[in-house]
This record gives C-alpha cells, structure tokens and sequence, in this order.
C-alpha cells in the first residue's frame, strides 16, 4: 500500500462520527428514539396545520401553543427531579405509551369525523391534546436527556449528542415533508395512526436498554430535590450562563414554528405539503450540522453555541420578510444549521460540566425552555394577530441576533467555553 493510502486510512480511522454506535446500550436508546423523533417532526405540521385549518385564527396558534407551554413549564423541575430519584428506562417507555395514546386519540376523532373544519369548535381536543404533550415533555425528557453519559460515559458526550441530534435532524428533513404529503393524499386520520405506530415502535426498541440505578438516593423529599437543583444551578455561573443562552435562543427563535402555516398559507402560497417542504429543508441543515459536530473534537463549544444562535437568528430575519420562494427555502437551510448547533453544543456542555447527581435536573430547566418557547409563540401569536407575522417573528430573531452578538463581545467566559 502506497504512503498516501495509507495515510488516507489512517485519517478515515481517525473520524469518530459514529463512535457512539459502537456501545449496544446507545444503540438501543437510538433506535427507541426514532419513532419519537419522526412522530415529533410529523406532529409540528398535523396539528399546526389543523388547528389553522379549522380556526384560521393566529391568535389560537398562540393559545394552543401556550397549553402545552403551561406544563412544560410547571412540571419540568419535577421531571428532572424524577430521573434522578426513578429509573430512566421507566420513565421513557411511560411518555411512549403516552404519546401513543394521544396520536390515536386524535386519529379517531379525525375518523368518526367530528375533528376538523366542519366542525368548529373541535379544536378543543387539539388543545387537551396539546396539554397533555406538555406534561409528557416535562416529565419524561430530562430522562431522555440525562441518560446519555450513563449510556456511553463522559468522554462520548458531544458525539453521542451530536449523533442523537443527526437523528432529530434527519427526521425533521424527512418528516415535515411527508407529513404534509399524507395529509394532503389521506388526510388527517392518516398521519395521526402513522404518528400512534411509530411511538408504537419506540417502546419496543427501549425495552431493550439495561437497567440503570438512579444516580441519587433516595429519600429526600421531591420538593427538596428540586430546591436543591435550583441551589447548584445557581452556584454555578458557567452553567448558569448556559441555560440563559440557551433560554434566548428557544424563547426568541422557535415561535416560527407554531406560526408557520400562515408563512405557508397566506404569505408564500404553497399549502400543507409548502409547509412540510420548509421544515424538511431546515432539518436539511440540521443534518449537515449534525454529522460536522459529530467528526470533531470537543472544543470551543461555547463559541459554536454562539455562533449558532447569531446564524439563527439572522437566517429567521430574511425569512419573515421573504415572499421569494426559493429565498425562503434558503433560509430555512440556516435556520437548521443554528437550531441544531445551539441544541448539540448546549446539551454537550451541560451534560460535561454538571454533577451527575444534578443532571437530570439541570436539563429539565433546559427542557422548560421549550415550555418558554411556547410561551414566546404566545406573545408572537397575538402580535401576528394585532400586526402580522413578519413582524412578529422578524421582531424576535433580531433580538436573538442582538444578544447573540453582545454575548459575543461581552461575555469571554462563555465565548471560550470548551
């Protein structure tokens, strides 16, 4: 073998990307994630797009989004707290269970006819569901999130991250986009049953993943677990400053996802299957950013995290205002980029630089962030309302890109945060 084979062997054997899948306990965990992740993808168009289907109302977008919010919000701390008192595994294969039930609730409802346009009011069932969501969200997902290092240990984290995260963004490029289609040849009770079988599949492949002692004792109160995870985050600046990057990021970025059927319907004039198309597109960039942070080492996260945020919300700036198709697509390309990039550097660094006996709790702060999301989408809701939605969602990411850039300058603590 020549010098410059080998040399390129030895360079390809170097590229860790896929290291994480060489331990049969995360490959377990990745494939029960999977079924979420795509029911999770479809379910951002299905329900968005029905809702606006049947209300045409900004404004309910907003409150929809606000019911889910209030769970996510309440109960997160008490979701952290649970995985780390409780066995992970349980708790996931439980929201599992869940969001089956609910995919199937609204399957049927859609079926006997009673959801949809013709009937106006049904939007009710939309909002139970939403609520329901929110405290499967708020319960389970810091379990989710704090297994990783029990699963492939600390040295793995930010590829095993960033492994987890090519796998939403993969299906976020798939998943939109076929979800539009379905709804638009089958109609609605058809992504619905879709959405129940893949969830269906994810409890299958979890009930694979070992048993995993709880990495707090028991005893404590849960209330004083909680006090007690406020405490540490507190103490901890850099953690601390974490979470408020990551705060801004969700609470001023992800609005536009909740109010993208009115981009799609009413600005750029392409529909549900429009809709699917820009969401695929951005988890387009998400995969690409996925498999770059998969390759590379760990370092200078917390510049990628910045950075990220800046992209995002620069992207989200020119797409308000486009009502250039092609543009738009664009954007959306960016938009992944930054979504996934803030999602992968920030977990990575919470995951590296927190006790374990406080992880589960200190990502289900993170995980009420998306609970604030919601809380955003509220606000933007109303402002979509009152003003429009360009305005709404413009407004907001040129405040991300404000702190992002202040952050940038100010802050060298985060900025050079490996």
């Amino acid at each position: 073998m020549s010098d410059s084979a080998v040399s390129v062997t030895r360079r390809l054997r170097s590229i860790r990307t896929f290291d994480s899948f060489k331990i049969p306990a995360y490959r377990w965990f990745f494939l029960g994630m999977i079924g979420q992740w795509a029911s999770f993808s479809m379910e951002n168009v299905a329900r968005s797009y029905l809702i606006y289907d049947i209300t045409g109302s900004a404004a309910l977008l907003g409150w929809v989004s606000l019911a889910s919010a209030a769970p996510m919000i309440g109960l997160s701390l008490f979701g952290g707290a649970a995985a780390d008192r409780l066995p992970k595994k349980r708790l996931i294969q439980i929201s599992q269970i869940a969001m089956s039930v609910v995919s199937l609730a609204n399957a049927v409802a859609v079926s006997v006819g009673y959801l949809g346009p013709a009937h106006p009011e049904s939007w009710w069932i939309l909002m139970v569901g939403a609520v329901i969501m929110g405290t499967i969200m708020a319960m389970a997902m810091p379990s989710r999130q704090s297994i990783v290092p029990e699963l492939v240990g600390r040295e793995q984290i930010m590829n095993a991250v960033s492994l987890n995260t090519l796998g939403m963004s993969f299906f976020q490029l798939v998943g939109p986009a076929l979800a539009g289609y379905i709804v638009a040849w089958f109609g609605y009770a058809a992504i619905f049953f879709v959405m129940a079988a893949l969830n269906g599949s994810a409890i299958i492949f979890t009930s694979f993943l070992p048993r995993m002692v709880p990495s707090q004792a028991r005893g404590s109160s849960v209330l004083s677990d909680v006090g007690g995870g406020l405490k540490y985050i507190a103490s901890h600046k850099t953690i601390l400053l974490v979470l408020a990057t990551i705060v801004a990021s969700i609470v001023l970025a992800m609005p536009y996802q909740m109010l993208m059927p009115i981009f799609a319907k009413d600005i750029l004039k392409v529909g549900v299957a429009g809709q699917g198309t820009l969401m695929s597109v951005a988890g387009f960039g998400g995969l690409a950013a996925s498999l770059t942070l998969a390759s590379i080492p760990s370092k200078r996260r917390g510049l990628t995290l910045l950075i990220s945020n800046l992209v995002m919300g620069l992207a989200l700036v020119v797409f308000a205002f486009s009502t250039l198709w092609p543009l738009s697509l664009g954007m959306m390309v960016f938009v992944g980029m930054g979504r996934t990039g803030n999602n992968t550097a920030g977990a990575a660094v919470l995951q590296s630089h927190t006790d374990p006996k406080y992880l589960g709790r200190v990502m289900s702060i993170m995980m009420m962030n998306w609970g604030l999301s919601s809380l955003g989408t509220f606000f933007a809701g109303l402002l979509a309302q009152s003003i429009s939605a360009q305005v709404a969602i413009g407004s907001l990411a040129s405040l991300l890109v404000a702190i992002s850039l202040a952050a940038s300058l100010f802050l060298p603590r985060l900025r050079n945060l490996d």
